[in-house]
């Protein structure tokens, strides 16, 4: 099952198994809390961009019984994604796909999910210090993908009413919320995320509805440290429940 260089992580509250390897972009603290913001219902059909080596789908899938499809566009993450599913024995239930999320609207008819999730790459091509390798490159920034081209294809995929949830840097916040809006998609929930108190958000989670009335609600903010730099129980219950 595992291959060079690879090694299974725990995801503990979940009780599930995921291959990485440290070549490749290995999910951090931020798709955690998406997993954890996202609210499953049940009959939700759920697309999740960006997949990376499937930890979302894998979150997900402890939310319900819920059909769900990754798209990733490296096939090493690809691969690992699989087996990762297969280990779990979830085959019936998540279907990891290789694809560039930008020929979505070719291959999938519109308007046919309740639910998309997107942990994208969060920085510009522009970004003056960029990392070395490739697949890191490609999973943190824009090179392949862009903010706006995951709003645009969100609002091909998601049916009238349906939601995007999106990690991202708190920087680039009022990036969302426009290319939300261009594409008909009306910011209805925000979660500021603080390393500790009395410091600068870095990381937001960001809930989307396609069609929606316009009204944010903000949620009380969620700190990941406490002042003994422990993880606050908040966070504890994301990693063990």
């Amino acid at each position: 099952m595992l291959q060079e260089n690879e090694r299974f992580d725990h995801l503990i509250k979940e009780d599930l198994h995921i291959i990485q390897n440290d070549a490749y972009f290995s999910f951090s603290t931020d798709a955690l809390l998406l997993g954890h913001f996202t609210e499953v219902r049940q009959r939700d059909r759920i697309l999740d961009m960006c997949t990376g080596n499937g930890v979302i789908p894998l979150i997900l899938s402890d939310k319900g019984e819920n059909l769900i499809t990754g798209i990733e566009v490296q096939s090493e993450l690809v691969d690992m994604a699989r087996r990762s599913v297969s280990y779990n024995q979830l085959e019936t239930r998540i279907n990891i796909m290789h694809m560039d999320i930008n020929e979505i609207p070719s291959q999938f008819k519109p308007s046919q999910f309740d639910l998309v999730t997107c942990n994208p790459p969060y920085f510009k091509m522009n970004q003056v210090h960029q990392h070395q390798l490739e697949a890191h490159k490609i999973a943190r920034h824009e090179v392949l993908c862009t903010l706006d081209d995951c709003l645009r294809v969100a609002n091909h995929a998601l049916k009238e009413g349906g939601r995007i949830v999106m990690v991202h840097r708190a920087e680039r916040m009022l990036d969302i919320f426009e290319s939300m809006r261009r594409y008909q998609i009306e910011p209805k929930k925000l979660n500021m995320i603080y390393s500790k108190q009395h410091k600068e958000a870095q990381t937001i989670v960001v809930e989307g509805r396609k069609g929606g009335r316009q009204g944010l609600k903000i949620a009380s903010p969620f700190y990941i440290y406490d002042q003994n730099n422990a993880y606050t129980d908040e966070m504890r219950r994301i990693y063990y429940g």
